[in-house]
């Protein structure tokens, strides 16, 4: 129940998604091999692969979001192959993607500095990551305005907003956390920089 009312909120900001995929498409030349960790819905996957001729994987820990973004890439008519695996154990080869994103996810791993680890290892040399989070530090007023833009109904703003702050601002990290952890990796490049409530993090192996 918590991924299906997930999916129909977030699938409501879907041109988030298909300018994301726009973004990232910009930046990476057709045929990349392309990893989300922790996709949910599948809705990035399906937008960057309406775009070009990437191979892309999503591995997400639900079997009910992997068994959901199945579904709709097929609907869609594009081909990602979404499976299931932990962030911090991923069941995929050593230098295999060019391209990584974990968007709105990396706040709710067990094990976060094993889960960086292994988006290092399963990168190519000279390969990309970009994580997208909230940032601990963001205010109540600057969430609220955020949910605002989201194009929620009034019962489901309230309660993104109270999500907001019971539980995902609990679990996100401080610029410091970040980079302790970061510190803990192979990565040879990393530049964390403040966007609207949250962070992007860029990695370079």
């Amino acid at each position: 129940m918590v991924a299906k009312w997930y999916a129909a909120n977030t699938g409501k900001s879907l041109d988030e998604f298909t300018k994301l995929a726009q973004r990232i498409a910009g930046q990476i030349p057709p045929g990349s091999a392309v990893l989300e960790v922790a996709p949910g819905p599948g809705y990035f996957c399906i937008e960057l692969a309406k775009l070009g001729p990437y191979s892309i994987t999503g591995l997400d820990i639900s079997h009910t979001f992997v068994e959901m973004a199945q579904k709709k890439s097929a609907e869609a008519g594009v081909r990602v192959d979404f499976r299931q695996g932990s962030a911090s154990r991923m069941p995929l080869a050593n230098d295999t993607f060019d391209f990584l994103l974990c968007r709105a996810a990396f706040k709710n791993f067990a094990e976060p500095v094993r889960a960086l680890q292994e988006m290092c290892r399963v990168l190519k040399p000279g390969g990309r990551g970009l994580i997208i989070d909230l940032s601990h530090d963001a205010s109540p007023e600057m969430v609220d305005q955020h949910v605002d833009t989201m194009g929620l109904n009034a019962v489901n703003r309230v309660l993104t907003k109270l999500a907001f702050r019971t539980m995902l601002l609990k679990s996100a990290y401080t610029r410091e956390q970040l980079q302790y952890m970061l510190a803990q990796t192979s990565f040879r490049s990393v530049d964390i920089q403040e966007v609207d409530i949250g962070f992007e993090i860029s990695m370079t192996k």
